[in-house]
């Protein structure tokens, strides 16, 4: 997850929030960083990648432009690597998060924490010190008007994620059991594809929360089926970050169930799971980071759904919570 920055932007932070007469409003994005001189290499890149057309067309957009000191920056052959054909997926997906949907002027960049990108993940907004930045890089000029949008100047190349979901749960360290979960499902391929997606990933420890010898069980390859259903009920279809999940209340999984989303005590949850961590980007989707292992319910033939998860457990006929005795499920 990430907070967000943009240097030097408007009346609130004071300095650069000063509409460029010179380069105002009577070109498109492509042709304004063109004539501005300071932008070759960004032009260049949106050619390779074959996005000039795009940034030519009726938007608008706001994108935050690297200058030609900004790219200089990138470790030694990495624009040379990026600008080969065989790596444009790589250089659009990196071009397309410097580019939010829009016109955002810098009065509003600095009253936000964070804004989608064209790439579909979020870019993060900082304003302190009388300084604003996108990620790690600052905004030097702001409020560049153009005829299909504005532009803000920054100092650095911003990378979103070029992980997908499966590889950042690798390296965060703290999924060991649920990468080892989607081993046994089969599903690794799936949640490694384009997707979006978006997942509910409980913790080592939350796994480490359901009653004794559950987990061995559902590992169990005759215990595929039940496996897959428990583990496709915390994937949801599409990019859905925090705060549009909370505001939709609820969520349809893929397993065809319903998740219900809240804010209890103060706190974000999902079902009775905690959310602890909200909106870590991947490539393919978003990651919410939960305290527990959520557990579909399954329908009796005495009637309604219940949820059933061991002797431990007790089953309950609520629409959205199980419970264990001396275990909190979720």
């Amino acid at each position: 997850m990430k907070t967000r920055s943009l240097s030097g932007f408007c009346a609130c932070v004071g300095l650069l929030s000063v509409t460029h007469a010179v380069l105002a409003g009577q070109k498109d994005i492509v042709d304004t960083a063109v004539s501005a001189g300071s932008f070759k290499t960004l032009a260049t890149a949106l050619t390779k990648a074959d996005l000039v057309g795009t940034l030519k067309g009726k938007g608008p957009f706001t994108v935050f432009a690297p200058t030609d000191d900004a790219f200089a920056k990138l470790p030694k052959k990495t624009l040379e690597t990026l600008l080969k054909p065989e790596n444009r997926r790589q250089l659009t997906s990196i071009l397309t998060y410097h580019v939010v949907p829009g016109r955002v002027e810098a009065s509003q960049v600095v009253k936000m924490t964070k804004a989608g990108t064209v790439n579909g993940q979020q870019i993060d907004i900082k304003t302190a010190g009388g300084k604003v930045m996108v990620d790690a890089a600052n905004v030097i000029k702001t409020d560049i008007v153009c005829t299909n949008g504005i532009i803000h100047v920054i100092d650095s190349v911003i990378m979103p994620s070029m992980d997908d979901i499966v590889e950042t749960a690798v390296k965060a360290g703290k999924f060991k059991t649920l990468t080892a979960a989607l081993k046994a499902a089969g599903l690794v391929d799936a949640l490694k594809g384009d997707g979006p997606f978006t997942v509910f990933a409980p913790t080592d420890e939350a796994f480490a929360k359901l009653p004794k010898g559950t987990l061995e069980s559902l590992l169990k390859p005759e215990n595929k089926e039940k496996l897959v259903s428990i583990l496709k009920y915390h994937v949801v279809s599409g990019r859905v970050f925090a705060e549009d999940a909370l505001r939709a209340g609820k969520a349809r999984t893929i397993q065809k169930s319903e998740v219900w989303i809240r804010t209890s005590d103060g706190k974000p949850k999902v079902n009775d799971a905690t959310i602890a961590k909200v909106d870590i980007d991947a490539s393919n989707g978003v990651i919410h980071v939960i305290d527990g292992v959520l557990i579909p319910k399954t329908r009796t033939s005495q009637g309604p759904a219940t949820t059933h998860l061991g002797s431990n457990c007790t089953s309950v006929k609520s629409t959205r919570a199980s419970s264990c005795t001396g275990t909190r499920l979720h």
